[in-house]
């Protein structure tokens, strides 16, 4: 019997962000995005985002002390008008007699204080207000200069600091939508992540799939290859001791009459193709919960998990004959028949682990026998 050498070819998984060619760059290059670079870019963002951020929070803090510092200089201009206020009094006090004297000298001076106090605060502000002239704080400055002072500080003040309030409420507002925005993106950012990581497995189980589906089949026909006849006997096994022994089951082994001499006359492409198609009747022939492998080169194998009496076995190997006449036939041949030894458990075999064994040497019985057909396994063996 010839075996049968068959290439198989390495998948290489493609990578998750590569340069691909496409239609879209005139060098015929794209980029197509992947995690690596959906992370750096979403990070950029993320950066960016929270410097602006940073940089508005800082403003809002300035202009929050701005505020304050007008505030209080409102306050000084308030208190130097209560001062003024008070002259205005004692300067209406009529007669000349030493109280009303000492009443205006003392809240002339009370006023001078608070214009001094105004002045120092107006001089020291960071913000670069006009600064105050120091004439209204000579003792011959008049009441009208000193009223002219009092009512530009608080004009000019006031307005400062309803400004930097319109300032702090609309940098709120953008500090509110820039925080609402950076959420949005990190959400973003994560479903993302877990879709990637998601669609990675996804690759990587059918990459395992695939990996292991290579391991168990034959690359050509597609069929079981030993190691996985071995397993599914195994756990046919296991279910027939479960069943306390009621349940059967049997091997088929079926070796290719005569197709050494198709590789060998009609070259191994038709070989390949009479095994491929072969292989075809013969899962169609059989049960679905049945197991059909190619052990190698010509030869196969049939795990029937199941059955009643030894005719349903003989039907089976009936059938398995004809697929290979039929194959035969249609491809013009006219020289490949099949032999088929068939070992049952636990019936004729006391042991699973001897079926094919037993399947093998009934099989070689029927070769010595004329070829052709097929044979039980001897008890005895």
């Amino acid at each position: 019997m010839a075996a049968e050498a068959s290439k198989t070819s390495t998948r290489i998984p493609e990578p998750l962000f590569a340069w691909r060619p496409g239609p879209l760059r005139a060098n015929g290059w794209r980029l197509t995005p992947g995690p690596a670079t959906l992370a750096v870019a979403s990070l950029l963002c993320l950066l960016i985002g929270l410097l602006y951020l940073a940089l508005q929070i800082r403003t809002v803090f300035s202009d929050q002390v701005k505020q304050e510092y007008a505030s209080l200089v409102l306050e000084a201009v308030e208190q130097a008008g209560t001062a003024r206020a008070r002259v205005g009094a004692w300067d209406q006090v009529p007669g000349a007699h030493d109280a009303a004297a000492n009443g205006y000298r003392d809240a002339r001076a009370e006023l001078t204080r608070r214009l001094a106090s105004l002045a120092a605060l107006v001089n020291a502000s960071p913000a670069g207000a006009p600064r105050m002239s120091s004439s209204v704080l000579l003792p011959d400055a008049t009441l009208a200069e000193m009223d002219a002072l009092l009512a530009n500080a608080s004009s000019y003040w006031h307005a400062q600091r309803d400004a930097q309030s319109a300032d702090i409420r609309k940098r709120i507002t953008l500090v509110s939508r820039m925080l609402i925005a950076l959420a949005a993106l990190l959400f973003c950012m994560l479903i993302t992540a877990l879709g990637l990581y998601a669609k990675r497995n996804r690759q990587l189980a059918g990459q395992s799939h695939e990996f292991e589906h290579a391991a168990l089949h034959d690359p050509m026909t597609g069929l079981a290859n030993r190691r996985k006849l071995v397993t599914e006997l195994h756990e046919a096994a296991i279910q027939a001791s479960a069943d306390a022994g009621a349940r059967k089951m049997a091997v088929l082994y079926v070796d290719l009459d005569g197709f050494k001499q198709v590789n060998d006359s009609l070259g191994h492409r038709v070989g390949d193709e009479f095994l491929i198609e072969v292989s075809k009747r013969f899962r169609e022939s059989v049960r679905k919960d049945d197991v059909v492998a190619r052990i190698g080169g010509d030869e196969f194998a049939v795990l029937v998990r199941q059955f009643s009496a030894q005719e349903e076995l003989r039907h089976i190997a009936q059938r398995l004959i004809g697929c290979v006449a039929r194959t035969d036939k249609q491809m013009g041949m006219g020289m490949v028949r099949a032999s088929i030894g068939i070992a049952s458990y636990p019936d004729l075999v006391a042991d699973y682990r001897r079926l094919v064994a037993a399947a093998d040497e009934a099989m070689y019985e029927v070769k010595r026998g004329g070829k052709d057909g097929y044979a039980f396994a001897s008890p005895a063996r």
